[in-house]
């Protein structure tokens, strides 16, 4: 089970827009991430090859806030607030929950949920 002060460390990772060394950090070799319910990505090689993908996909993405979390036992929620800018300069903001399951101070599951209607840029 996380402590606060683990899922708050890697909360501030990823605010800093750490997120390739957050998944280097806090996810086990074994982990997997799930969009929505497109297929999961699983081992550390696919989520870090995922995350410099989605990242090379646009000109910038910055996490705002975490606007709030919970921990119950193995379980955290997240709920994110990201901002996109396309390479053309337009953008829209993402509000997302990432529901992980955390076996001790690692994630091994990871699923967000967002409504994919929020990526329309402006």
């Amino acid at each position: 089970m996380p402590s606060r002060e683990h899922v708050e460390s890697f909360i501030a990772l990823v605010v800093q827009g750490k997120y390739v060394e957050a998944i280097q950090e806090f996810y086990t070799e074994d982990a997997f991430m799930q969009e929505n319910q497109e297929p999961p990505r699983k081992g550390m090689q696919l989520l870090v090859a995922g995350e410099e993908k989605a990242l090379a996909a646009f000109k910038e993405i910055r996490t705002l806030a975490a606007k709030s979390f919970l921990i119950d036992g193995d379980r955290v929620a997240i709920n994110w607030l990201f901002e996109i800018t396309a390479h053309d300069g337009r953008s829209f903001r993402q509000d997302e929950i990432a529901w992980q399951l955390w076996r001790g101070d690692k994630i091994v599951e990871e699923q967000f949920y967002y409504d994919p209607g929020q990526r329309k840029l402006t």
